[in-house]
C-alpha cells in the first residue's frame, strides 16, 4: 500500500463531513414529508427538460438527494455506499487540495453528471419520438413490433400484451389506437421520473483518486486480492459503459451520469494540471 502521509488522513475534513451531514438530513426530511404524501424528489430530483416537473435548480439539488420515501432499504443502501465512497476517497482529496478546490471539484462533477444524463436522455427520447411518429404514420402490426423492439419494450407487459393480441387477431380495428394510447401513457410516465444521488460526483472523486494515485492498491468488495487504483477505476468505467449501453430490464441506475462524473473529473484535472503544474500533485 502507498504511504500518503499522516496529514492527509487526519480525521474527516470539513467539506466531506458537512456533505455527509446534509445528505443524511435530506434523506430524513424525505421520509418525514413522504409520510405526508409529499415526494421531495419531485421538486429536487433532476427531471428531463420537457417534463412539467423540471426546474433549473435540480441540476444542483439532485446531488444531495438519495432514494425514495417509498423504499427505505434502497435509500439506505444508496446513501451508505455513496457517503462511504465520499469518506474514503473524498477525505484524501480534500486534505490534499484544501476545502475550496475540493468543493469546486465535487460540485462540477455532480453538475457534469447531470448534464451528461440529460444529454443521453435527450438522445433516447429523440429516438423514441422518431420511431413513435413512424408508427403513427404507418399504424400496422409489423410497424408496432418494430417500435417495441427498437425501444426495447418487449419485456414490458403492457406492450407485450398488445403485441400478442394483435398478432393473433390481424383484423383488430382497435389495436392501433390502443397501442398509441399505451405509448402516450408510457411516455408521460417516464418523462416525469427524476434522477437523484451523489453518484456522479462520487465517481468523479473515484476517478481523481485513480488519476492521482494510480498504483495505490485497493481492496474491492468480493475480490480477494488487491487491485491498483487505475485498474479499479478503469473496471468501474467499463462496467458503467456496458450497463448503460445494454439498458438491461429492471436496471434503473443512471450509468451515463456516473460516466459523466468521471468525464468532467478528467477535464478538471487536466485543466488544473496545465494551469499549475508546480502545485498540482
Amino acid at each position: 500500500m502507498a504511504n500518503f502521509g499522516q496529514g492527509r488522513f487526519a480525521g474527516i475534513p470539513p467539506i466531506v463531513k458537512n456533505i455527509i451531514i446534509i445528505n443524511v438530513l435530506i434523506v430524513f426530511i424525505q421520509f418525514v414529508l413522504g409520510q405526508k404524501g409529499i415526494d421531495l424528489g419531485d421538486y429536487l430530483g433532476l427531471h428531463y427538460w420537457q417534463s412539467p416537473k423540471f426546474r433549473w435548480w435540480q441540476f444542483l439539488t439532485h446531488i444531495f438527494m438519495h432514494g425514495s420515501p417509498n423504499d427505505l432499504g434502497m435509500t439506505i443502501s444508496h446513501i451508505f455506499f455513496n457517503m462511504y465512497g465520499l469518506f474514503m476517497f473524498g477525505s484524501i482529496l480534500e486534505n490534499l487540495w484544501g476545502a475550496k478546490r475540493f468543493i469546486i471539484f465535487y460540485l462540477i462533477c455532480g453538475l457534469g453528471a447531470g448534464f451528461c444524463y440529460l444529454g443521453v436522455l435527450g438522445f433516447e427520447f429523440s429516438s423514441f419520438h422518431s420511431s413513435f411518429l413512424h408508427f403513427q404514420e404507418h399504424p400496422t402490426f409489423v410497424e408496432y413490433g418494430q417500435f417495441v423492439r427498437h425501444n426495447r419494450l418487449a419485456d414490458n407487459p403492457f406492450f407485450a400484451q398488445i403485441l400478442s393480441f394483435w398478432g393473433q387477431n390481424n383484423d383488430c380495428t382497435d389495436c392501433a389506437g390502443e397501442a398509441i394510447k399505451v405509448i402516450n401513457e408510457y411516455y408521460s410516465k417516464i418523462i416525469n421520473i427524476g434522477m437523484v444521488g451523489a453518484s456522479g460526483a462520487i465517481f468523479g472523486i473515484l476517478f481523481a483518486f485513480g488519476y492521482l494515485f494510480p498504483n495505490t492498491e485497493l481492496y474491492i468488495m468480493f475480490i480477494p486480492v488487491p487491485i491498483k487504483a487505475k485498474w479499479a477505476v478503469a473496471g468501474y468505467a467499463a462496467i458503467e459503459l456496458f450497463s448503460g449501453i445494454g439498458r438491461f430490464q429492471g436496471d434503473n441506475t443512471a450509468h451515463f451520469a456516473h460516466l459523466g462524473g468521471m468525464l468532467f473529473a478528467f477535464i478538471i484535472l487536466r485543466f488544473w494540471h496545465k494551469k499549475d503544474r508546480n502545485n498540482f500533485y
